[in-house]
């Protein structure tokens, strides 16, 4: 047995039409594992985000591309290259967070995801243009001083409102 922190690893298919059930099966032969940097921390959450995979770990956000890879030009653009692996390159997003140890905290709606670093003591949202801590919008300081305190931090997102909320719990 080994306990893959900062690793991905994934099975063969399952096809619902075809009756094809392969969840149970990990070739080793077969490229069928993905490792992060582990100065990432462990992975604490995995969120599929259109074909690709968003993965939150303790100290950072990356994304994972699926069943593609980016080739940069000269120019520095990227050009998406579809290929046989099933998880591609890992593109950190711009910030200094993660998810630290309360994936219980993630809570997304449409594009947008939220969730809290406790360990940076700040609320955030995922959505197109990135990371963007939303704690400093006038809450700074509240956050800065309960999060530490919390065991465990539930996020919630509410349909009526149209808005983001964090619940916590000694």
């Amino acid at each position: 047995e080994e306990t893959r922190k900062h690793g991905l690893i994934f099975s063969g298919l399952y096809n619902s039409n075809t009756g094809l059930n392969n969840l149970n099966q990990f070739i080793q032969a077969q490229k069928i594992t993905k490792d992060l940097n582990p100065t990432y921390g462990s992975i604490q959450k995995l969120f599929q985000r259109q074909t690709n995979l968003v993965v939150f770990c303790e100290d950072k956000v990356v994304k994972v591309l699926s069943n593609k890879d980016a080739v940069f030009n000269a120019d520095g653009n990227p050009q998406l290259v579809a290929n046989e692996r099933v998880l591609g390159q890992v593109t950190p997003f711009v910030g200094e967070y993660g998810i630290s140890k309360n994936p219980e905290s993630f809570a997304s709606e449409s594009y947008r995801a939220y969730f809290t670093d406790k360990q940076r003591r700040a609320v955030l949202r995922l959505s197109m243009d990135g990371l963007t801590p939303i704690s400093d919008a006038g809450m700074k300081d509240w956050f800065k001083d309960n999060l530490k305190v919390c065991d465990t931090i539930y996020g919630a997102f509410d349909e009526r409102k149209q808005k983001s909320s964090v619940i916590k719990w000694h």
